[in-house]
């Protein structure tokens, strides 16, 4: 039987849309604090879920008990004494998305939960103004991926996020680094707030340390499969889409990223046929932003041609975009592996 492809889809999002989309993606869905297990043996991660549920709390409280009545200057704490951000510190694959949507999932509406690409998507389809507008109302803005590495974008999230605090809402953030900040595995706090330093006052840093949960103890990538296998895979797979990897680059290079997680919705398993290293960086930024729609839907992902774990070549994993490919690894890599044990 014929097999979709992803190239084959020409996603859209009107601008109604977009806010009331800005919920946790479907493999967040269900996490909580409760079903986040700390790593015994680093103690920053149980100290997170405590500060992160703190934070859910002081989010939820009731005007009467000093929330969103002291941040407004009408009693209680004087807005200089709250915080009303929380950033969430460390490296890939310690669970700080987890986190994040947790303190979403713990606070009642109205809220907004999106990735950095999402944030300024929405302010460009609607305008500043509009953005501020449809935000402000909300008593949470929780955003993965702050992108430290784009400075205009990063000034404009600055300037709304200035906006939004000032009228009350409280913010949650997970970020990368900055380029040329090579630290294996870590993000660093210190250029988060110094890249919104109108706002670092009123953000309080969570550390959460220790290595990537998705590999731990677990062996390398499954080996890529052959193009017969590919194939026969995607077939008796209901659901799942067939593209030429090469195809498929062409075709993310024609959609704002914004749109890939729906690009992606609906698939059951993505085959991918003539994987190969990236050509270049920008092609190697799509395959990032990609893979972070693929693991946050819970796709599997099957390749044949080269292996998951060589997508990106050393000298880009010398650069300053090193920790959002080592990222996209680690993601594809639990994703394969969800592939090659599911019944597909």
């Amino acid at each position: 039987m014929p097999t979709e492809q992803l190239t084959a889809r020409h996603p859209e999002i009107a601008p109604d849309e977009l806010v009331s989309t800005l919920v946790p993606p479907p493999r967040f869905d269900g996490v909580r604090f409760s079903t986040y297990v700390p790593n015994p043996a680093e103690p920053s991660q149980a100290e997170a879920v405590s500060a992160c549920a703190r934070f859910a709390e002081r989010v939820g409280e009731p005007a009467g008990r000093g929330g969103w009545r002291a941040l407004l200057g009408l009693g209680g704490r004087s807005r200089s004494a709250q915080r009303q951000g929380l950033y969430l510190d460390g490296g890939f694959g310690v669970g700080k998305t987890h986190l994040l949507a947790s303190v979403w999932h713990a606070v009642p509406g109205p809220k907004a939960y999106g990735t950095f690409v999402e944030l300024t998507h929405v302010v460009g389809a609607l305008g500043f103004g509009e953005a501020v507008r449809r935000l402000s109302g909300h008593r949470l803005l929780a955003i993965d991926e702050f992108e430290l590495d784009d400075p205009g974008d990063t000034m404009l999230v600055n300037r709304l996020l200035r906006e939004l605090t000032d009228a009350g809402v409280f913010v949650a953030a997970t970020s990368n680094t900055l380029p040329g900040k090579l630290g294996e595995g870590r993000f660093a706090a210190e250029d988060f707030l110094r890249e919104i330093q109108s706002l670092s006052a009123r953000f309080d840093v969570v550390r959460v340390d220790g290595p990537d949960y998705r590999h731990r103890g677990l062996p390398d990538p499954p080996p890529p499969v052959s193009e017969e296998e590919l194939t026969a895979s995607a077939r008796r797979w209901p659901g799942a889409t067939l593209d030429d990897f090469d195809a498929l680059c062409e075709h993310l290079a024609r959609l704002h990223p914004s749109r890939y997680g729906r690009l992606v919705d609906g698939a059951a398993a993505v085959h991918l046929r003539g994987v190969r290293p990236a050509g270049d960086q920008a092609i190697a930024l799509r395959l990032v932003a990609l893979a972070d729609r693929l693991y946050d839907r819970a796709v599997p992902v099957l390749v044949s041609g080269g292996s998951l774990d060589e997508l990106f070549d050393a000298e880009m994993l010398a650069g300053g975009y090193r920790k959002k490919y080592l990222r996209a690894v680690s993601r594809l890599t639990s994703l394969a592996r969800e592939a090659v044990g599911s019944p597909g």
